[in-house]
């Protein structure tokens, strides 16, 4: 829906475009000496466009698409998109940056329809579109959310009735890829049915995905109750609500989990949108949000079962966000793998209370928030 009503304004926009764009220049000889700055105002104006700019010493400012936006002068020179400037197909930058006068200022600016045209002191041209400045700038980026997400609960998912995908038309087809795609990026789990059980062809459903990352574990490997590990997951304790490989600096951002075999009781997941909880610590406990956001925590795995010696140490916050917008991408939460609480955390962040005010809204309202699938 939000795709047809884009396009639509597009086609819009470009209809309107197609129009006369007038332009000039405001000058006021008794307002420049208002400021110790040279600053040259411009606009144009049309049915179809609304554009304004203001020229600083070191600082370009537009005014576009409902926002204002600073750019360094420094940084419109240094992401020039001219041919001697950037490898168009490598999309790699050819200019040195440490070549560009930190102090450059554009001999000219000018517009023509929705390009703009800077001229250098040396008569290179670089020339911007306006909606690929909007784009790039740190103000479109603010409200830009990288990775759109249906947030769930039990209920919000079950009634979603989200299909799993077929193994063959996983594997074979086109739609049936993209079909797994979308349910995963918009909910953060997906599901492929009808999988041999087999750890031959659990790696063709990992592949298919993405690379398969390389850890102390393996590429691809087995676990069950049998303490081979030094791991909880090797025995038959029941796991809580939690995320793996906190202790990685990077933790892993897709696991692939398929059941083999199984003899016995037992042996469903659960399953938690920790992103959903941490959306109701945001709007109910913001102060508490802030802090799980930005104070870093120390996850450790220690491992000494046979030949299997590892430490691992991975440092972050629980929550992880984007500094330029505050959206979430990233949470570590596995109290079993933290360390201890008294070296990292000055006492009156009130450290176990933050980290309860996560679990709890994981677990709120009994266990609404968590969503049981039998992988068996």
């Amino acid at each position: 829906m939000w795709y047809h009503r884009l396009s639509h304004l597009q086609s819009r926009l470009q209809d309107l475009l197609r129009g006369r764009v007038t332009h000039w220049a405001l000058q006021q000889s008794n307002f420049k000496s208002l400021f110790p700055l040279a600053i040259h105002w411009h606009h144009t104006a049309s049915k179809s466009l609304n554009c304004v700019w203001q020229q600083h010493e070191d600082h370009f400012e537009l005014q576009y698409a409902n926002n204002v936006m600073r750019f360094d002068y420094v940084w419109l020179r240094d992401h020039c998109r001219s041919a001697s400037c950037y490898n168009s197909k490598t999309h790699q930058r050819s200019l040195d940056t440490a070549s560009v006068d930190l102090c450059i200022q554009p001999k000219t600016i000018h517009l023509d329809e929705t390009t703009l045209f800077f001229t250098w002191p040396d008569g290179h041209v670089t020339r911007y579109d306006l909606d690929w400045l909007v784009k790039n700038s740190y103000e479109g980026q603010k409200q830009k959310v990288i990775q759109p997400r249906i947030l769930w609960n039990a209920e919000i998912y079950q009634q979603a009735q989200v299909p799993a995908v077929d193994f063959q038309t996983f594997l074979e087809t086109k739609e049936g890829l993209k079909n797994f795609l979308q349910n995963f990026l918009l909910y953060g789990i997906a599901f492929v049915e009808n999988v041999p059980p087999t750890q031959k062809h659990t790696e063709k459903v990992a592949e298919r995905i993405s690379l398969i990352r390389e850890t102390i574990y393996g590429r691809m490997w087995f676990f069950t109750s049998d303490f081979s590990r030094g791991d909880t997951a090797y025995t038959n304790l029941a796991l809580d609500r939690h995320t793996d490989t906190t202790y990685f600096q990077e933790p892993c951002g897709i696991q692939v989990f398929h059941c083999l075999k199984h003899e016995g009781t037992g042996g469903r997941t659960l399953l938690v949108d920790g992103f959903y909880a941490a959306e109701q610590v945001l709007q109910k406990a913001p102060e508490e949000f802030e802090l799980l956001s930005k104070v870093p925590l120390k996850h450790e795995y220690i491992e000494n079962v046979g030949e299997c010696q590892n430490h691992m140490i991975g440092v972050g916050p629980v929550l992880n966000t984007y500094p330029w917008n505050k959206e979430l991408y990233l949470i570590r939460f596995f109290k079993g793998k933290r360390n201890m609480v008294n070296r990292q955390w000055n006492s009156s962040l009130k450290p176990y209370s933050l980290e309860r005010t996560l679990a709890y809204y994981c677990h709120i309202h009994g266990t609404s928030n968590e969503y049981r699938k039998s992988l068996i």
